[in-house]
């Protein structure tokens, strides 16, 4: 990360050509910069003022509106400006060159607006991974979970369970400070131990969670699994609308996944296509049979795909499978298995009621758990350590544990709640965060 201290700008709006551009500039210096760049000077705050934006030679860079929003009531925290301007490249070219031309004033890195937001107290590290899965989002699901993140919902909790904790500590430093205390460990041992089974119980919840969360937000995962020459090329290029994969009558053709992004009621998921379940020929085969087998028992929907023309055998089916027979047109005796699905890859019928009942689905994974409180892998693994660290104190507690041990667990569980929402230990993963962000946010 560049330094701080600069002045910083960037095009916030999307690429030229477009209707209009927006140039955002957030820092100290920003004042000095709108009474140069302003042709009416810094305007009011908060108060669109229309004019010409001028470069350092008295030139115009273009007509337009300029606002002024003075820190910390601002975005960053900082003094912000925003520059609307008519979006073509030359326009935007003019404005950011003018703008980098001031001393100790560059262009912003990716994030680096959303990083000073949270560096001057706007937003915590959960709220501002809320901002880029905003940016992000696809659908009204990803959406709606992105903006409960922003709003501080998730934020919320983990302090909440943070505060719990701390007052949990505050009760075993009594029994640490006052060990001659007769009525002391027996006053503060019940309160104590209540307060980390009512812990541990919110955590295990959160985390039973089926990590629908994650799934909302990457995607779920539908896997198509078979024998060679069932169609499984075919269904997934019937799904994708375009020839994803390769389609051949010689069995084994497809050796590694081929995978496409869909968009399934209402949700993304990625539907794979995956090697023909067999005893495989050759080394490479092989592999590609182990991957298919892996990527089938991670899925979140398993389509057992068997073909009409030969003895369809559903054998390997597990519950909650979705039981499709294609080819349907090759064979005059088809029987569908109960709860299963009649397709023709080579025709499309069938394929309108195997969409409709991959959507309802996929919207019944997505309703099953209301308002998740996980939607990042960070997330879980900071979850997941915190309760870890909550059953070893009261293990230690239930086994007699001097107050000290116990009050360690108990505050390495809340350390991980705070590194969490980024109070404490964040700088090794700021980085990775903030990098995923677009340049002008």
């Amino acid at each position: 990360m560049a330094d701080a201290r600069d002045t910083i700008c960037a095009l916030a709006s999307g690429p030229p050509p477009a209707a209009i551009a927006i140039v955002r500039i957030s820092g100290p210096r920003v004042r000095e910069i709108c009474s140069a760049v302003f042709e009416k000077g810094v305007p009011a705050p908060r108060h669109a003022v229309f004019g010409r934006f001028l470069d350092v030679s008295r030139d115009t860079i273009d007509e337009g509106l300029g606002l002024f929003m003075p820190g910390p009531s601002s975005y960053t925290g900082e003094d912000t400006a925003e520059l609307y301007l008519h979006g073509g490249a030359a326009v935007i070219d003019h404005a950011l060159d003018t703008l980098c031309a001031f001393p100790e004033t560059r262009l912003a890195e990716p994030g680096e607006f959303t990083r000073r937001a949270f560096e001057n107290g706007r937003l915590d590290l959960v709220e501002a991974e809320g901002v880029a899965d905003l940016i992000d989002a696809e659908t009204r699901a990803q959406k709606s979970l992105a903006l409960d993140q922003l709003d501080g919902r998730l934020s919320d909790q983990y302090a909440a369970w943070r505060v719990d904790l701390v007052n949990a500590l505050a009760l075993l430093e009594v029994s640490i400070d006052f060990p001659d205390e007769e009525d002391a460990p027996d006053e503060t041992s019940d309160p104590v131990r209540e307060k980390l089974e009512s812990i541990q119980a919110s955590l295990e919840q959160a985390l039973d969670d089926e990590a629908i969360g994650e799934r909302i937000r990457d995607g779920f995962r539908i896997a198509i699994v078979g024998p060679p020459n069932a169609g499984k090329s075919s269904v997934l290029n019937r799904l994708a609308r375009r020839e994803a994969a390769i389609v051949s009558d010689i069995p084994g053709t497809t050796r590694d996944i081929v995978e496409v992004r869909l968009k399934i009621g209402g949700q993304i998921a990625w539907v794979a296509d995956t090697a023909g379940l067999r005893e495989a020929s050759d080394a490479i085969e092989a592999e590609g049979v182990r991957r298919a087998r892996e990527r089938a028992a991670a899925a979140d929907l398993r389509i057992q795909l068997r073909s009409a023309d030969t003895r369809p055998d559903f054998h390997e089916a597990e519950s909650g499978d979705l039981l499709v027979l294609n080819k349907t047109d090759l064979s005059d005796d088809v029987t569908v298995p109960e709860g299963g699905l009649a397709i023709s890859s080579l025709s499309g019928d069938g394929f309108e009621a195997l969409e409709t009942r991959l959507a309802e689905i996929i919207r019944a994974k997505a309703g099953a758990s209301a308002a998740p409180l996980i939607t990042r892998r960070r997330h879980r693994v900071a979850l997941e350590q915190a309760q870890f660290h909550v059953k070893q104190a009261l293990d230690l507690q239930a086994r007699g544990g001097g107050a000290e041990l116990v009050a360690e667990d108990v505050r390495l569980a809340s350390r991980q709640l705070s590194a969490l929402i980024g109070e404490i230990g964040v700088e090794e993963i700021l980085g990775a965060v903030f990098s995923s962000f677009c340049i002008g946010k």
